[in-house]
């Protein structure tokens, strides 16, 4: 029997906010939502921005007046709304209109004077020098010379998916010399964590200590100066490297951070890189750890902080990314709106580069039933599928129909084929390309098509977020959990209408909300360069809530409902505090450290210094019949 892989916490931040207890999402959908979940929403927003404080539990403005939710909204509604979503890119990031860059300029025929100590070693042929007081030298260049001259220029991309303004992830924990994505990734599983309601402690009480996996990375490393851009810099700017900068620009080291910094584990861990689809396909490895039972609990996310010079410049130099000129010929206007930068499916010219990090708390349904767990979804399949011989690398291929088809036929098994047909919707990669809203489509509307799909609901998160590359996926599941939460699919809001070209027979694109009521399934779609194709199955809660019913009976699953009622109490206890402010980040750095002299190690078991059960040797019978 294998076992189910439920999603019992999720969280993070990007540019809609913080992802748990379906905030961000809600962030996305603030015109659909009632007065009393806008202004909290609105609320929530403030105090991360620091546009409004929080003291003795109560919103205040900087002179401690005590503000009411309405009165939020009516002051800073404006500046909420512009400082969330995609936007102009900010000064924290870099100066778009002033972008440093280093221009190269020939001289000859000139003198000029320094210090010994800054002269080129070895010294060119065609210098002379002549000794001046204090050290100086006069040098005169009997040819030319080539030198390099700071400059400043305009970036041709000017938009990009943010965290709210005034929120800053290195703020909330000792977070010196940290590059953002790690900063991201330590708050961002805090989040996913916290949003459980179950303290880990708890957790690790009823699992091995190797059944719990993480599997977490960055398509783009850690680019910025405390990471491998630093590192690479260094000698062009005449600088050293520091011993941080390579080790912690690794890939794979927003894993490494959770397991030594905020879990502790000694369980599984992985990073899988697959460009763009990268979340599903880490994904996919908690599914199956969980499915096989070799882990009972999982943590499955990303993080991503490419708005760095030179990734802006990469994957501009693609044609990949909307340009100011770009945006302004689709508009048909010279004023550019930056927040419409984002357009899935209408008339686009490239995608938004965006920051996020995303994470998913997995465990199996026995577990989460024993434990009270909030069951928030299940993630029962990611298909994945290459292109085959490519012409052109970043070319789409039919990888992602072999995908897709999987999934819709597999969801069919667990709901029904009425149930792909009547209640599910689809999250589509949407990467704002010309050339995505046609392929993608065509392919949208051709699956459909094969399984009897009229009108296949299609939404786009990357409308409001942006690409975030290897968070991308992430941000998807994470939006699906608040369509099956709220029963509404978001439009896709930064287009007048679709496009022409978009292939839409069997498909419903709509540029508003729409409410649709027993959603089951979600498909969520990613294409990624060098076709790396993946589709993923996430289920509705109340379809687990039936397969639990099914498996586990009655009685255990009303025994589960009344455990589940302090779980959500705890959980409702973090969410109030994080409302205030108050994120209490899991940082654990240098404490509890496993002194391996401590192990125990018999033939049939390890037991490990600070968890309750002891690792078990599973009996292996794979090859039994070979021995």
């Amino acid at each position: 029997m294998s076992r189910l892989p439920v999603i019992v916490g999720f969280g993070g931040y990007n540019a809609a906010g913080r992802s748990s207890f379906h905030h961000g999402f809600r962030r996305t959908i603030l015109e659909s939502l009632n007065s009393q979940a806008r202004q909290e929403t609105l609320a929530g927003l403030a105090v991360m921005m620091k546009l409004v404080e929080v003291r003795d539990g109560r919103h205040c403005d900087a002179d401690g007046n005590p503000l009411s939710l309405a009165e939020i909204e009516n002051r800073h509604a404006t500046a909420i709304l512009d400082g969330t979503l995609v936007r102009r890119i900010e000064l924290r990031h870099l100066d778009v209109d002033a972008a440093h860059w280093q221009k190269n300029l020939s001289i000859s025929n000139a003198q000029f004077t320094t210090l010994r100590k800054q002269l080129p070693e070895p010294l060119p042929a065609n210098w002379i020098i002549e000794e001046l007081e204090d050290g100086q030298v006069l040098v005169t260049l009997q040819d030319s010379c080539d030198i390099k001259v700071d400059s400043y220029r305009a970036l041709p991309v000017k938009s990009a998916g943010q965290l709210p303004s005034g929120f800053e992830p290195g703020e909330l924990y000792n977070s010196r010399f940290h590059p953002r994505g790690l900063q991201l990734s330590v708050v961002a599983a805090t989040d996913a964590l916290r949003s459980t309601g179950i303290p880990w402690t708890r957790i690790l009480e009823e699992v091995q200590p190797d059944e719990v996996a993480v599997f977490a990375g960055s398509i783009m490393s850690q680019l910025d100066e405390n990471g491998f851009g630093g590192m690479m810099q260094s000698r062009l700017k005449g600088g050293r490297v520091t011993a941080k900068q390579c080790p912690l620009g690794l890939n794979t080291m927003p894993a490494d951070f959770i397991n030594a910094y905020v879990l502790g584990s000694v369980g599984t861990t992985g990073s899988v890189t697959g460009a763009c689809a990268t979340f599903l396909y880490n994904l996919q490895k908690g599914i199956d750890l969980i499915v096989s039972g070799q882990a009972r609990v999982v943590l499955v996310g990303n993080a991503e902080a490419p708005l760095t010079q030179e990734c802006i410049d990469g994957y501009g130099a693609m044609g990949a990314l909307a340009t100011e000129e770009g945006l302004r010929k689709v508009g048909g206007s010279d004023e550019v709106d930056f927040r419409r930068a984002s357009r899935p499916f209408g008339d686009n010219c490239g995608f938004t580069l965006s920051e996020s990090a995303q994470f998913v708390v997995l465990m199996d349904d026995e577990l989460a039933l024993a434990l009270g767990a909030d069951i928030h979804g299940a993630a029962t399949d990611v298909f994945i599928n290459a292109d085959g011989y490519k012409k052109s690398i970043s070319a789409p291929g039919p990888g992602n129909y072999l995908t897709l088809a999987k999934a819709a036929a597999a969801a069919a098994q667990l709901v029904g084929i009425d149930g792909v047909r009547q209640h599910s919707f689809v999250h589509a990669h949407g990467s704002s390309t010309p050339a995505n809203r046609i392929t993608e489509s065509e392919l949208l509307d051709r699956v459909a098509a094969v399984f009897g799909i009229e009108n296949w609901p299609i939404t786009a998160v990357k409308a409001f977020v942006g690409h975030s590359l290897a968070s991308a996926s992430a941000d998807q599941v994470i939006a699906a959990l608040g369509s099956f939460r709220y029963g509404v699919v978001p439009g896709i809001k930064t287009i007048d209408k679709v496009a022409d070209d978009v292939h839409q027979r069997h498909l419903s694109l709509s540029t508003r909300d729409r409410e649709i009521a027993g959603l089951e399934v979600c498909f969520i779609n990613s294409k990624g360069f060098g076709g790396n194709n993946a589709t993923g199955v996430i289920l509705a809660p109340s379809v687990v809530e039936r397969m639990l019913r099914k498996r586990h009976g009655e009685a255990a699953f009303a025994a589960w409902q009344a455990r589940r009622e302090t779980t959500r109490a705890n959980a409702q206890a973090y969410d109030e505090q994080a409302l205030h402010g108050q994120f209490d980040i899991l940082y654990n750095f240098g404490n509890d450290l496993i002194d391996d002299q401590q192990l125990q190690i018999s033939e049939e078991q390890i037991q490990v210094p600070g968890f309750n059960q002891p690792l078990v040797f599973k009996k292996d019978a794979r090859f039994s019949d070979m021995v």
